[in-house]
């Protein structure tokens, strides 16, 4: 990985270049930040701009035999660990998956990656077995007579396992380096926290993600922008929304509340009969949709600024409804659809969970009540 190639984080890339220029390496440091911000692809250039043979103050060379290996995620004095599934095993028991899974979406997250390897509903963890592996691993000497990497996804993960591994983070062997990568500090041992350089990285910018979207995904400055705007400075996210975008939520979505508004239960039927084919993360993403259009509706009519994140079509729409859609109602139905993204991801029956939330969303434009 390139630092050239990671989307946005301007910032952190020359936090981390001016480190490897000035040669003062942490032993251990932690990126933190949210989901979809570029952490791991951040890891992964840094990593190879310190094994690359023939680097640049601004990257690595990309040419030479390190850098062609650490592309590929075979570089011998690179190692990864990362969440799994099943009892004695080890991150190597997936190195396979890992490899295909990153270089596909270094920006995947944990729910992607668990399904990658056979997970269904078991819980991720970052095991005993795996914590002795590292042990063992980093106390080798390198392979090739340079740093020794250990990039460790999640740290969350760890649990009370992470103990194992503080005297190797706290007292590394020679050229071994820690690069972990989180998202929550608060699953994270203090223990650990405080034996690493915390580098803060934050959600990306709305700009980022559609220059993003513009380069890698050739998409037109509209579509990149609306992608962009429900993304919430998640880039995974938007490559989600991208690979789902078969489905145009926004007349989708307004049809829905025009179906419930009448109160035909007939339509209604028929409405969600057809919806529930379009797959759970389709609806999961309709759903996103609803609650962003809620929320910049929400600042137009109690601003009245047309400044909000909404295009053209939508923007119609919106002015049309300020004069029958008021502010308890608005927060009734994003309760409503943020209930129904809940039983969603646990599998609830389409049919049953959409035709309930439509006599509901009746109701509520109604009466401005949900009914229990």
């Amino acid at each position: 990985m390139l630092f050239k190639d990671i989307v946005g984080q301007e910032q952190v890339k020359q936090l981390l270049l001016r480190s490897l220029n000035a040669g003062r390496m942490p032993h251990a440091q932690l990126l933190l930040g949210p989901a979809g911000s570029g952490k791991l692809s951040l890891a992964l250039a840094y990593a190879q701009r310190l094994l690359c043979q023939n680097p640049s103050e601004s990257d690595s060379c990309g040419e030479c035999a390190s850098c062609n290996k650490a592309e590929k995620m075979i570089h011998p004095d690179l190692h990864y660990s990362y969440p799994t599934v099943g009892s004695k095993v080890t991150a190597t028991s997936f190195i396979s998956e890992w490899r295909n899974a990153v270089l596909e979406n270094p920006y995947q997250n944990i729910n992607q990656w668990l399904q990658s390897i056979g997970a269904e509903n078991k819980q991720g963890n970052i095991n005993k077995d795996e914590c002795l592996n590292i042990i063992r691993k980093l106390s080798l000497k390198s392979f090739e007579g340079s740093y020794k990497i250990l990039i460790l996804w999640l740290p969350e993960y760890l649990g009370k396992e992470g103990n194992r591994l503080l005297k190797l983070i706290e007292e590394p062997p020679e050229d071994t380096l820690f690069l972990l990568v989180a998202e929550n500090q608060e699953l994270i041992l203090n223990t650990i926290l405080s034996r690493c350089q915390m580098v803060k990285v934050r959600a990306m910018q709305e700009e980022e993600i559609v220059s993003g979207l513009k380069e890698h995904k050739a998409l037109s400055e509209d579509q990149a922008l609306a992608i962009a705007r429900l993304s919430a400075g998640n880039f995974n996210e938007a490559l989600n929304l991208i690979e789902h975008a078969e489905n145009d939520n926004a007349p989708l979505f307004l049809a829905w509340l025009r179906t419930c508004w009448k109160g035909s239960g007939v339509e209604m039927v028929s409405w969600v009969d057809k919806f529930a084919k379009i797959g759970r993360e389709n609806q999961k993403h309709f759903l996103q949709y609803g609650l962003h259009f809620l929320r910049e509706y929400t600042i137009l009519k109690m601003t009245g600024r047309e400044d909000v994140r909404l295009l053209a079509k939508e923007m119609e729409t919106a002015k049309r409804m300020t004069k029958v859609l008021h502010l308890q109602q608005i927060d009734v139905l994003a309760k409503l659809f943020n209930d129904c993204s809940y039983y969603i991801e646990r599998n609830a029956n389409p049919k049953v969970l959409f035709l309930d939330a439509s006599i509901q969303i009746h109701k509520i434009l109604k009466y401005g009540v949900a009914t229990a």
